[in-house]
Order: C-alpha cells, then sequence, then structure tokens
C-alpha cells in the first residue's frame, strides 16, 4: 500500500508516517520543510500544497492519502490560512482523485464547530468562531465538494486537541510552567469539560473507518476525560510540581488576551482564548459502534506527554524551525504572567 502524506513533517503526519512504515506500508511524505529525523526509507518531497504540478506528480500510484497539512492557530497567519487551508486542500483534494486514490482521508477540525453544545456530533451546527476555524470549514467542504463530484472516498476527521509525544506548541508552555512550578491559569472556576485525543488513537479511528468501509465526517475524541480543573491538578500532582490552578474571571481574561494578541504580545490566537472556558466534548458513538476504542484517557495522555517534554526538553528547547506543534513557542507577554502568577 503507498501512502501519501501532506503536512508529513508536522506533528501528526510524522507520527502517522512511522507508524505505517513500521505496518510494512510504503510511505511518501510532502512539505514544505524535511525533517532530517525521520527513517531514510519514508521518501519526502519538498513540495507546498498549493504547487499543483508538484502535488500531481507526487500522488501518482497513490493508494491513500492522508491530508494533515494546514496552517494551525499558533503561526495566526490571516490571509494564507485561506490560501493553505482552503485552496490547498482542494488542491490535493482534486488531484487525489484525478489520480484515481482508494481513500482521501482529511484532517479536519474541532474548531469548525465554534463553542458548540455538547455533546457535540454531526447534527450540531458549524459556526466557526474565528478565522482558523472559517478556513477549516471552508477546506472540508471544498473536500466533501470533490469527493461528491468524483466519487472518491472520503474519511473526513474532526480531532479534539491532539497530544502525544513531541507535542509541544502551546502545551509547551503549560508544560514549562509546571516544570517550573509557576501558577497555571483557566477561565472561570475550571469545571468545563474539555475532551482531549491522543495522535495514536486518532490514526487507530480513521484507519478502522477506512478498512471497515465505511467513509464519511468522524468526530474523534477520548471516552475518559474531566473538568478541565480536575485534569489540570491531576498532571501537577503527577509532576510533583509547586504549581497550583487558579481561576480568572473569563470574560475580562478574554478581553485582556485579545488585546495582547491585537498588539502581537501573546503567542495565543483567538481559538485558544475563545474556547478555553468552555464545555467541548464529543458524542463517540459513530466509532464506538464500529469498534474503535481509545487507549488514552485525558489523564494519560497528558502525563505521557509532560514525561517526553521534561526526558527531552534540554534538546526540545533547542528547535529553531520545523512545524508549530514541533518546536517551542515564544511566550512574549506569557512570560511576564509567568513571574507574577508565582506571587498569586
Amino acid at each position: 500500500m503507498r501512502h501519501v502524506i501532506t503536512g508529513g513533517s508536522g506533528f501528526l503526519g510524522n507520527l502517522l508516517a512511522r507508524r505505517l512504515r513500521a505496518a510494512g506500508d510504503e510511505v511518501v511524505l510532502i512539505d514544505v520543510w524535511e525533517d532530517q529525523t525521520r527513517p531514510k526509507d519514508i521518501k519526502f518531497v519538498n513540495c507546498d500544497v498549493l504547487n499543483r504540478d508538484l502535488v500531481r506528480s507526487t500522488l501518482a500510484g497513490a493508494d491513500i492519502v492522508h491530508h494533515t497539512a494546514a496552517l494551525v492557530p499558533l503561526t495566526k497567519s490571516r490571509e494564507k490560512f485561506h490560501q493553505v487551508n482552503v485552496v490547498g486542500s482542494q488542491i490535493v483534494a482534486e488531484e487525489s482523485a484525478a489520480a484515481g486514490v482508494k481513500c482521501f482521508i482529511h484532517a479536519s477540525s474541532s474548531a469548525i464547530f465554534g463553542a458548540p453544545a455538547c455533546p457535540a456530533d454531526n447534527n450540531s451546527p458549524l459556526l466557526p468562531l474565528e478565522i482558523y476555524g472559517k478556513s477549516k470549514l471552508e477546506g472540508e467542504l471544498a473536500v466533501r465538494a470533490v469527493a461528491e463530484k468524483t466519487g472518491m472516498k472520503l474519511v473526513a476527521v474532526r480531532p479534539r486537541t491532539i497530544l502525544g509525544e513531541e507535542r509541544l506548541g502551546i502545551f509547551q508552555i503549560l508544560f514549562d510552567w509546571i516544570k517550573d512550578g509557576s501558577n497555571i491559569f483557566v477561565l472561570g472556576d475550571g469545571s468545563n469539560k474539555i475532551q482531549f485525543l491522543h495522535a495514536d488513537d486518532l490514526i487507530d479511528a480513521y484507519m478502522l473507518v477506512y478498512q471497515v468501509g465505511k467513509p464519511g465526517l468522524y468526530n474523534v475524541g477520548t471516552d475518559s476525560y474531566g473538568t478541565l480543573r480536575n485534569d489540570l491538578e491531576t498532571l501537577c500532582r503527577h509532576a510533583n510540581s509547586k504549581t497550583r490552578v487558579i481561576g480568572l474571571p473569563e470574560q475580562a481574561a478574554i478581553a485582556a488576551l485579545e488585546c495582547l494578541d491585537k498588539l502581537g504580545l501573546s503567542p495565543l490566537a483567538p481559538w485558544h482564548y475563545l474556547t478555553y472556558g468552555k464545555d467541548f466534548y464529543f458524542d463517540l458513538k459513530p466509532l464506538l459502534e464500529i469498534g474503535w476504542k481509545p487507549k488514552y484517557s485525558n489523564d494519560r495522555m497528558l502525563r505521557e506527554s509532560y514525561d517526553s517534554f521534561l526526558a527531552n526538553h534540554a534538546q526540545l528547547s533547542a528547535v529553531t524551525t520545523g512545524s508549530a506543534h514541533r518546536k517551542p513557542v515564544k511566550e512574549r507577554a506569557l512570560r511576564v504572567l509567568k513571574v507574577l502568577s508565582k506571587l498569586v
């Protein structure tokens, strides 16, 4: 089986590539930067998903295309969100259909729901709150239109926030504060329930969907999660940290974070601060009914990700290039907040 993975050097693409290669499949990566640590029997093609000719030639002979390439909220890419997440997705889908792939697996986003009533399912309205979520919704709709027009089998997954080994991005800030014993914050009292997802469980889910022959739209997350406060406090105990979880007035905190964001003084994007204090979890019935069972709870994946961060802290801190979820984040004004948090 020949798999082509767009965004193959990113957090999810990298884990997916190694998993498929370990199973004996041929794997080809498409990305705009090359991960020098990848196994050498995994082919790499330096290609932007907007380069239709190179995308077309790379997809020749592909059996399954995994489209994970996207600009994520941390990049704060403004108009480029549309170019990559919408136009790029449409190009990859069109060329996959022309290449006659057996299945197109599209990594969408839970951001397309905005802040839904929970548990969210396929009948929930799609009302993204900000520019990233809007681009991911438009990208999913573009891919679905190509599939409907051409008859290409499509698996579209809307994952909750993904965790796993080497997951940095916004979680690097959380883990670093806990490591240093700085206090961390929730919006409101932290009683909201936030569902996470381990990368291995996500891969299990959409490969199972393909294998059982049930293409469609799937919302994916763990089936074991608690309140945000409880999950964070459990992680702090695991880390043997002095960190305390402190609640902030939700609306005032959002207003302050929005101001810092517009001034370019915070790494947090609207998707982060507009949903951090809200419930967000999926109804998993469609996946559970076909035999999928997540292995990871929120607790387990947070512990694993934190332990990986700690074990590789020096090496990871030195990373300067790569995808937004595989390199450290510049904290900017949050560095001041980190110092002040110890005074609370």
